[in-house]
């Protein structure tokens, strides 16, 4: 399965995207300003791709831990039912440590301590809206079916 996206917490979203852009002239959408919860953050994903990579600027203590530093966050799929996704992971020893549905969000994080971050698992009735943000016209993207995967 292939994953669509990795994503680096960062405290300066403009500094990073100029290094990354100075190291291997990728492009990126304007950033945009969201919240989830009491979580105030701004987002940018590279305009090539899949794969894309994404950077999130956010206060520490949020869903994205400690954001003081730069670090890789996560690497993430779609998923055709998040429910059944996170049930997965949690069942295979991959926790989850936050969920964004009870944020009208149908996103989770799971911990995978053997890469250093976690895995995100994003419902793909998602799909259609992150590509008229990030990725107009771009095609459809790989989804895990759930229902098939032992």
């Amino acid at each position: 399965m292939t994953f669509y996206h990795v994503c680096f917490s960062v405290p300066d979203l403009g500094r990073a995207m100029e290094d990354l852009t100075a190291v291997s002239a990728v492009r990126w959408h304007d950033p945009v300003d969201g919240r989830i919860g009491d979580w105030p953050y701004r987002i940018a994903f590279t305009a090539q791709g899949p794969p894309f990579i994404e950077l999130i600027e956010a206060a520490p203590g949020g869903p994205w831990g400690d954001t003081t530093r730069a670090q890789f966050h996560h690497i993430g799929f779609w998923t055709s039912d998040i429910t059944a996704g996170a049930s997965r992971l949690a069942a295979r020893g991959f926790p989850e440590v936050f969920s964004g549905c009870p944020h009208g969000r149908p996103f989770a994080y799971h911990r995978m301590d053997s890469v250093g971050g976690h895995v995100e698992l994003v419902d793909a009735v998602q799909q259609p809206s992150f590509l008229e943000t990030w990725n107009p016209g771009g095609p459809m993207m790989p989804v895990i079916d759930e229902e098939s995967t032992p």
